[in-house]
């Protein structure tokens, strides 16, 4: 649980000394619960004052430290991914999916399904801000399919982020989206986009919520048919992740891949305090095991002391929820 009480300056000073010992190499100072507490037990604001006094104590940029070492080091990853600003975090993940070599058409999708629509407006912003680009025409640029179409158009729908959910008008978008569905010989794909694109994330979601109420199965079977193409089989991906999103990582951690401890890394720390209690019950149902044991798995079986405060930070963020 994150700290609820306010924390003197001096409880500040004392997280920096055991920062500063452990990345000074100074780790006979301090114990592993000490570094394990700063990063499951501080919240948000927390963290953002104890860099403000590390850097007044010791003259250097805590956050950016870290950035600097955080490719071959999990323990500082960590670190990193707790402290950057959320905005920050995200913009990066997609200019690095977009431009890092490879294109990675999960982690866009991670990122534009699964955050708040107030959230993906201020990631655009960062985006702009940061790499003088623009998100949507980036992705454009970069993907080709349904997929583009989709993800812009999940993109653009963050500018209503402030409206509340309406239920009247999600059983008419319901209503819509089942006779583009079902109207025809083929489905009305621009129909489809531009109801994607007109609604925000809470809006789909009640959408969706309706559709299965109206009709009896959920959206993303129906987009399972054939008629429906290979623009229905990422149109599927797509509303899953923005309807289960704790389904949609728990199946991201079940993949073998070779960024796979990036993939845990990520996932523990972006959704703790979030979903992370439901993606590890839906990660448990299809594996039988527990995220608690994939850590350990991954992490615990060198003697690094490292690897030791790594397993406790994650072990701490997914009991913590």
């Amino acid at each position: 649980m994150a700290t609820s009480f306010i924390r003197t300056p001096r409880q500040y000073e004392q997280d920096c000394h055991i920062l500063h010992s452990y990345f000074s190499g100074n780790v006979g100072a301090i114990s592993n619960k000490e570094v394990v507490g700063i990063f499951v037990n501080r919240d948000s604001n927390a963290l953002k004052l104890i860099r403000q006094t590390y850097s007044h104590w010791y003259g250097q940029d805590l956050l950016q430290f870290v950035s600097n070492v955080q490719r071959n080091n999990s323990f500082a990853r960590i670190a990193y991914l707790r402290m950057v600003e959320p905005y920050e975090r995200d913009a990066q993940l997609m200019t690095h999916s977009l431009f890092g070599g490879s294109l990675n058409l999960n982690t866009l999708i991670e990122v534009a399904c699964t955050r708040p629509s107030s959230e993906l407006l201020q990631i655009k912003h960062c985006y702009q801000t940061q790499y003088k680009s623009d998100l949507e025409k980036d992705l454009t640029m970069k993907i080709n399919g349904g997929f583009k179409e989709i993800l812009v158009a999940v993109l653009r729908s963050c500018r209503n982020y402030g409206s509340k959910v309406d239920m009247s008008l999600a059983m008419c978008d319901a209503k819509t989206l089942y006779e583009a569905l079902e109207s025809g010989k083929n489905i009305d794909q621009r129909t489809i986009i531009s109801v994607l694109s007109r609604r925000n994330n809470g809006q789909v979601r009640a959408i969706l919520s309706s559709y299965k109420q109206l009709y009896g199965h959920e959206l993303s079977k129906s987009v399972k048919r054939s008629k429906c193409g290979q623009f229905g089989k990422e149109l599927q991906v797509v509303i899953r992740c923005i309807q289960h999103p704790e389904k949609f990582f728990a199946k991201q951690l079940r993949m073998k891949n070779a960024d796979g401890r990036e993939i845990l890394i990520r996932t523990v720390v972006t959704r703790s305090r979030i979903d992370i209690k439901g993606i590890n019950k839906a990660f448990a149902t299809k594996t039988g095991s527990s995220l608690e044991n994939l850590v350990v798995r991954e992490f615990g079986s060198s003697k690094n002391k490292n690897n030791d405060i790594v397993v406790g930070i994650l072990v701490g963020l997914i009991k913590g929820g």
